[in-house]
């Protein structure tokens, strides 16, 4: 059996009728002992209080969970505030992110990139917390060169973060030539690969258009010729994945992150393809 680590991301349910699925969605991909999973946080904390909330529930259910803490619009005192509320409910690892301004905000508070982030984190609470940072193998969409993103990465790995979860993507060179090229900068933390499934493609198209991950023409042609036959979306989205996984084993991936949406099948039937599901 395959021993490749796993992690899945949820995002915070906004009722409670969505807080009852994602239970539901939690307790059929702990088949799968995920490493942990990863709790996404609202631009300028809009989901705060849903995010602390479905943490501290997977806590209690026994499973590690990992919060997004993104630092655009905070104050160190609300930042201090809120690892104080992780350490309490025992949480042991966090995703650092600088995350997105609310829409018609300016202020970018106290913090400007995700790198002083993790320095305070590291200054607050020492190695209390694994610190997770964020990569862009085909470069964030608001760099200004892929220069320019390779020396924000190196500053959030210099600043003490232990691992980094890679953006999505289809193209499996863009995350080997990322991954050699940071090596070659002397940083050596793992940077797993983030993984999408595929379940419809006209959300995944204006969702990649919008964060900046490719869709390889090959891929976009192949979904358009579908039209609306979603099994058939369905089932080459599966053989998509799958084999892009397959070859991020092959060469070495130190895992796979997958971005759930918080549904159970798709990530499921994946890892039941590759052997992971335990």
């Amino acid at each position: 059996m395959n021993s490749t680590e796993i992690s899945i991301e949820f995002f915070p349910p906004t009722t409670a009728e969505g807080a009852e699925k994602l239970r539901a969605t939690r307790d059929k991909l702990a088949a799968l002992k995920p490493a942990f999973f990863s709790v996404t946080y609202g631009a300028g904390g809009s989901t705060r209080e849903r995010t602390f909330a479905t943490v501290k529930e997977i806590a209690a259910a026994g499973f590690e969970a990992a919060p997004h803490l993104s630092c655009v619009g905070s104050t160190r005192d609300n930042i201090r505030e809120i690892l104080q509320e992780y350490i309490g409910a025992g949480i042991r690892r966090v995703v650092a992110l600088r995350g997105d301004l609310p829409s018609g905000v300016v202020d970018p508070g106290e913090f400007r990139y995700a790198n002083e982030l993790v320095a305070f984190i590291r200054a607050e609470t020492g190695d209390r917390f694994q610190i997770e940072v964020a990569a862009y193998p085909e470069w964030h969409p608001q760099a200004r060169s892929p220069q320019d993103d390779l020396l924000a990465f190196k500053r959030k790995a210099e600043a003490g973060a232990n691992s980094a979860i890679t953006q999505y993507f289809y193209n499996l060179d863009a995350y080997l030539y990322f991954v050699d090229t940071v090596r070659g900068m002397g940083i050596d933390i793992p940077i797993v690969p983030g993984i999408m499934p595929i379940g419809s493609f006209s959300k995944l198209a204006r969702f990649s258009d919008a964060c900046g991950a490719e869709l390889p023409r090959w891929m976009r042609k192949t979904f358009e010729s579908y039209g609306d036959d979603t099994d058939s979306i369905r089932a080459f989205g599966l053989d998509v994945v799958t084999h892009l996984c397959e070859k991020l084993i092959a060469a070495g991936a130190p895992g796979l992150h997958f971005y759930s949406m918080n549904m159970a099948g798709p990530t499921t039937e994946i890892c039941k393809r590759l052997g992971l599901a335990r």
